[in-house]
C-alpha cells in the first residue's frame, strides 16, 4: 500500500452528553509523547473548527440537543474527509463524540457515490436512534441513523418541532445522497447496549452483530474473516472504534463505559487486521474522554491500538 495516511482531528464533544471528549485527541498525542514516539510528527494532520462554543449556550430541542451544530460539524468532516480522499491519503479521523462519523461517511460517499459502502461498527453501542426515539437527546447517539436516513418512526416517543425536523433532515441528506450505507452492509462488533428502538431496527432489518462472547469463542482472526466474508459485496469499507468497545475494567476514560467490552489487545489486533484489507478506505477512533480516567490510560489503549493498526498498515 502506497498511500499517505492523514490524521483528521475532529475536537468535538457537542453530541455527548458528559463534557471532556473534546480532549481526547490531544490526551491520545500525549500517550504518544509518553511512549516516546514520533507518530504525530510523522503523519501529515488536519484540526477540523469545532462548534464547542455552543456548550455555553441552550441546548436547543431536548431530542436533538445542539442540532444546527451538529450539521455544521458532520459537513465540515465531510469536506475533510473527502478532500484526503480526493488527493489519494488514507484518512485516520479522530474525534471527540461519535456524532461526526455521520460527516466521515458523507464524506466517503461524495467521493465514491456509487459504490456500495460497508460500515464496521466496533462499538458498545448501535447509535441507532433519532430525535423522534433518543432517550437523552444527546445526537452521539445518532450518526448511523443519520446515515442510514433512519427515522424509525415505528417506535417514535418524542414530538418534534419543525426546526429540529428541519435540522435532522438537511443532517441526513449531507452531500444530498441519502442513505449512504445500508443495514445490509452494516456489522456491529461488541455492541451490547441497546435501547428498544434500536433493538426493534436491528431485528427488523437483520442487522449482523458480534458480541464480544462470539468474537472470543471464534477468535479475533475468523471474525476478521466471517466480518469481511460478509460485506464482500461491499466497494469500500470504513471502520469506527468507539473506545467504549473496550471494557471499563481496562479503563473508565470513556462518557458511557459497558460492562463485557473487547481487551485491549483484541481491539488492536481487530484494527490492524481489519486495516490490512484493500476495501478499507478509512478508520476512525472516537470518545476518549481523559476527565473521567486515570493516568491517561483510555488515550494510552488507544494510541497502541492506533499504532498497531497503521504498523499493520505500512507492513502490507
Amino acid at each position: 500500500m502506497t498511500k499517505t495516511l492523514k490524521i483528521i482531528e475532529v475536537k468535538s464533544e457537542i453530541g455527548a452528553g458528559t463534557r471532556g471528549a473534546s480532549l481526547g485527541v490531544d490526551a491520545i498525542k500525549i500517550a504518544a509523547l509518553d511512549f516516546g514516539s514520533r507518530f504525530f510528527k510523522k503523519h501529515k494532520t488536519v484540526e477540523v473548527p469545532n462548534e464547542n462554543h455552543l456548550l455555553l449556550e441552550s441546548t436547543g430541542s431536548p431530542y436533538a440537543k445542539r442540532i444546527s451544530g451538529i450539521l455544521t460539524m458532520v459537513e465540515r468532516v465531510s469536506d475533510e474527509v473527502s478532500s484526503t480522499l480526493n488527493k489519494g491519503d488514507f484518512p485516520i479521523v479522530l474525534a471527540g463524540d461519535h456524532s461526526t462519523a455521520a460527516g466521515t461517511i458523507a464524506g466517503i460517499k461524495a467521493v465514491n457515490p456509487k459504490a456500495r459502502l460497508g460500515v464496521i461498527w466496533i462499538d458498545a453501542h448501535a447509535d441507532l436512534h433519532s430525535p423522534y426515539t433518543t432517550p437523552s437527546g444527546n445526537m452521539h447517539g445518532m450518526p448511523l441513523a443519520m446515515a442510514l436516513d433512519e427515522d424509525n418512526l415505528d417506535a417514535k416517543v418524542n414530538k418534534l418541532d419543525q426546526e429540529t425536523i428541519n435540522y435532522w433532515y438537511q443532517l441526513k441528506n449531507v452531500g444530498k445522497i441519502a442513505p449512504k450505507i445500508s443495514y445490509r452492509d452494516l456489522v456491529l462488533i461488541s455492541a451490547r447496549d441497546m435501547e428498544r428502538p434500536e433493538e426493534l431496527l436491528l431485528k427488523k432489518n437483520k442487522v449482523k452483530i458480534v458480541t464480544t462472547a462470539e468474537l472470543r469463542k471464534r477468535g479475533v482472526e475468523r471474525t476478521v474473516i466471517e466480518t469481511l466474508k460478509y460485506l464482500e459485496h461491499c466497494d469500500l469499507i470504513y471502520v469506527s472504534f468507539d473506545v467504549d468497545s473496550l471494557d471499563p475494567t481496562a479503563s473508565r476514560g470513556t462518557g458511557t463505559p459497558v460492562a463485557q467490552g473487547l481487551t485491549e489487545r483484541e481491539a488492536g489486533n481487530l484494527m490492524s487486521r481489519l486495516i490490512t484489507n484493500q476495501k478499507v478506505c478509512c478508520f476512525e477512533i472516537v470518545e476518549v474522554n481523559p476527565t473521567l480516567d486515570r493516568e491517561n490510560q483510555m488515550a494510552e489503549h488507544a494510541f497502541e491500538i492506533l499504532i498497531k493498526a497503521t504498523n499493520a498498515f505500512r507492513n502490507e
